[in-house]
């Protein structure tokens, strides 16, 4: 079998055009739909979970090869082998061949899953809510101890020699988000930091820089006065030397948000998402995985309806609605962002230029 690579990603407005062509004939056979909630119109929510149900028989898919992608919140290179161990596992388990695929943005995961590309994956906290909505993702895990699902905070990092002591004392500063639609790296900062005395916006224009790792890099060097990041991808890059923690300094810690959720195309055969499920969960971490994800050792069981509810409400709070119109201006800036990193001299700083005056996810 000829394994589809998710690196050519099909242009972000282009395909939209395809999907708007590819949904007409299945958006009619959900006419009669009872309820949809905020789900595209190419899914169905009958059973009011807020994630697409399983489609009719004639719909399902029950591929001889399983493709899956990790969330490109860090470099996607890093996860091709951190993951094989859970790859090799899961073809053993579930009788099938498992293929790990690097994706390069939020948007190009999203575009997999929906188009049929994409069989499981792990999204970042942010655009699991689009992976919901737009490509009928099934949240169905999310890493963890016997303590429990592993949950992360909103970090505003500064350098540690830097004058800065509180948040409002950022005003006017270079202050790094990540992209539009995370959680941490822009929504969160959005709703939590204007009650600490710095309102994005109004106290200082958000710098997009591509994700939590750049955030912190560009902190580090001094790119940015301070970063909105989340805290498991900063102690990850400390515990691998990739920067020193010493060298920086917390200002804010939120509250605990759920990390990246592992979820199913909603359109798989309903015994194979059973036993891709079962499969996560009796997995144990080897020893790597155990050090990279900070201790964590399992996947335990989640559903986005009660495990993401703090985060629809960040985004509800936000005026960053999970739809359509949203998804399609994130994948936007996304190509955007890349097409202006590709075109930066190798040593530029990895910053993309300021976000609009009302940023969307």
């Amino acid at each position: 079998m000829q394994i589809p690579s998710l690196r050519r990603a099909v242009p972000a407005m282009a395909f939209v055009v395809l999907c708007s062509q590819f949904s007409v004939g299945r958006a009619a056979a959900q006419d009669t739909c009872p309820n949809r909630g905020q789900l595209d119109t190419l899914y169905c929510d009958a059973n009011n979970d807020l994630v697409a149900d399983a489609p009719p028989a004639n719909r399902q898919r029950d591929p001889s090869t399983m493709i899956f992608a990790y969330t490109p919140v860090e470099d996607p290179a890093v996860y091709a082998n951190i993951f094989k161990p859970l790859m090799d596992y899961m073809g053993t388990c579930t009788g099938k061949r498992w293929v790990y695929f690097p994706v390069q943005s939020n948007s190009a995961q999203i575009e997999a899953m929906r188009s049929g590309r994409l069989h499981v994956a792990g999204f970042s906290t942010g655009p699991t809510g689009f992976a919901v909505n737009i490509a009928g993702a099934v949240p169905f895990a999310a890493k963890g101890s016997s303590a429990g699902v592993r949950g992360y905070n909103l970090l505003a990092i500064v350098k540690a020699d830097s004058p800065f002591q509180k948040l409002a004392d950022l005003k006017g500063k270079k202050v790094a988000h990540t992209s539009p639609s995370s959680n941490s790296g822009n929504l969160a900062p959005r709703a939590l930091f204007p009650s600490e005395g710095l309102t994005p916006v109004t106290d200082y224009q958000p710098i997009m820089s591509g994700g939590h790792d750049r955030s912190v890099l560009g902190v580090n060097t001094g790119d940015y006065d301070m970063g909105a990041v989340a805290s498991d991808v900063f102690e990850r890059m400390g515990n691998r030397g990739t920067v020193k923690a010493e060298n920086f300094r917390i200002l804010y810690r939120s509250p605990i948000f759920p990390t990246s959720s592992f979820a199913h195309a909603h359109d798989l055969n309903p015994a194979l998402a059973t036993t891709v499920k079962q499969c996560f969960y009796d997995f144990k971490f080897p020893a790597e995985m155990v050090k990279e994800f900070n201790g964590d050792d399992r996947f335990l069981p989640i559903t986005y309806q009660k495990d993401w509810a703090p985060v629809r409400e960040v985004a509800e709070k936000t005026n960053t609605p999970y739809n359509r119109a949203a998804y399609e201006a994130e994948a936007k800036r996304e190509a955007e962002a890349a097409a202006r990193r590709a075109a930066q001299p190798a040593a530029a700083p990895a910053a993309a230029p300021a976000a609009p005056a009302v940023p969307r996810p």
